[in-house]
């Protein structure tokens, strides 16, 4: 994309209503707008980022054999009657409104009721089980406090995915699998060094739910870290549980973090009152057994933003940063200069490299600062002091390391960057 084109602009300052840093550095980079506290628009490039994200966790659960679906997000009331979770009294974040003829919905927060009554209509037999499906859909809630840019949203993106099986036993098999999928989800989105496997309060079927924290200065969270397996205790079960659960490592570490994600089991928690029931190997009628897996990508594109960023503005990794390579051309008056930079553009883009060129009128200060703002991986410089020296400046955004590399060798060393 040529950033001429590109219809959104930087900003040196963010907005004065605004006190999270992530929103504050994603609207400064043209990320994003606040529309209303808690509620933002994405803009080309963090759509693309957004995206981007998304399709890492689309790619995970569809090799655990998932199926992706899309939800509605009216619901019917009825389901939630059933499941004694229309009342605020129980469910209090619910934007509720009517239909002309009266009849009372909500707008979607979560889909466990709706799912199960659709998959009433598919699971009927032992033979159709296990089975799982997940979705990457808008969601709303109705926050008291929207504080924390994307990290915390009245809407915003979220990756639910259900599975049902025959009994816990059927169960245990895919949550391990989902385990290892969520795992690869983090590492593929550059912080999975940064991610705990995490033991919380929150199971419906059992003592526990499992988190997915990131350390974060600001994160909301505490937790209690083994660093010798990558997992962690939440501070509400501190007093429970005073070694790691996985090594016995007695020597835990406090830190401030963020919950990415979240799995747990459900059992029959749903599938009972709204009578999610298959016919086994006996004829006898039984229960389905669920489990639930969430991901937040409009909560995980906050987190890297808040803990990947530094005092230049945004530094994104690979796999998600909405350009591979920013073309920074300076002096474009230079004839050779344009020529090169436009050559230069052509080539990637033919050869599937995702590039930003900068070809704005604009001085170099400005074009280098809204390079670092934006965080592009790679930020290539075309002058004519280096077009004289047949070399290329090279500019990293994740350690700021500048080198100067021949054409010859730029295309091999963009390829094989991640």
């Amino acid at each position: 994309m040529r950033q001429s084109m590109l219809l959104t602009k930087t900003r040196k300052e963010g907005l004065k209503d605004e006190v999270s840093k992530n929103a504050n550095l994603l609207i400064r980079a043209g990320f994003i707008n606040k529309e209303m506290a808690g509620v933002y628009s994405y803009l080309p490039l963090g759509l693309r980022t957004l995206n981007k994200i998304s399709n890492i966790a689309r790619e995970e659960m569809n090799k655990i054999g998932s199926q992706e679906l899309l939800l509605t997000a009216l619901q019917d009331k009825e389901p939630w009657v059933k499941s004694g979770r229309w009342s605020d009294d129980v469910y209090d974040i619910w934007f509720k409104t009517k239909l002309k003829n009266g009849t009372e919905i909500g707008l979607g927060s979560t889909h466990e009721e709706p799912l199960v009554t659709l998959m009433k209509n598919h699971i009927r037999s032992y033979k159709d089980l296990p089975v799982s499906a997940y979705q990457i859909q808008t969601k709303f809630r109705n926050e008291v406090r929207a504080k924390a840019g994307i990290m915390r949203g009245r809407e915003f993106l979220m990756k639910d995915m259900y599975s049902f099986s025959k009994d816990e036993k059927e169960h245990e098999i895919f949550y391990e699998k989902a385990k290892v999928a969520y795992s690869h989800i983090f590492k593929r989105l550059g912080i999975g060094d940064r991610t705990y496997f995490t033991y919380a309060l929150g199971g419906t079927f059992s003592k526990y739910s499992h988190e997915y924290q990131t350390l974060a200065i600001n994160g909301e969270d505490t937790i209690y870290c083994c660093d010798e397996c990558m997992v962690a205790i939440n501070k509400e079960l501190i007093d429970e549980i005073k070694e790691c659960p996985s090594c016995k490592n007695k020597k835990l570490i406090e830190r401030k973090s963020v919950e990415v994600g979240n799995i747990f089991k459900l059992g029959i928690k749903y599938s009972e009152p709204l009578g999610l029931i298959y016919i086994d190997e006996k004829g006898a009628k039984k229960f389905v057994f669920m489990g639930c897996y969430g991901f937040g990508p409009s909560r995980t594109m906050g987190t890297i933003t808040e803990i990947l960023s530094d005092e230049k503005g945004l530094v994104w990794p690979v796999s998600v940063a909405p350009f591979k390579v920013h073309i920074v051309e300076i002096s474009s008056e230079n004839k050779k200069v344009r020529e090169t930079s436009e050559k230069l553009y052509d080539i990637f883009t033919k050869n599937g490299v995702e590039v930003l060129y900068d070809d704005r009128d604009a001085r170099a200060g400005e074009k280098f600062n809204d390079s670092d703002l934006i965080g592009i991986p790679l930020r290539i410089v075309i002058s004519e002091k280096g077009l004289e020296k047949g070399e290329f400046e090279i500019k990293q955004r994740i350690d700021g390391k500048v080198f100067n590399i021949k054409e010859k060798e730029l295309m091999d060393f963009v390829n094989k960057y991640n």
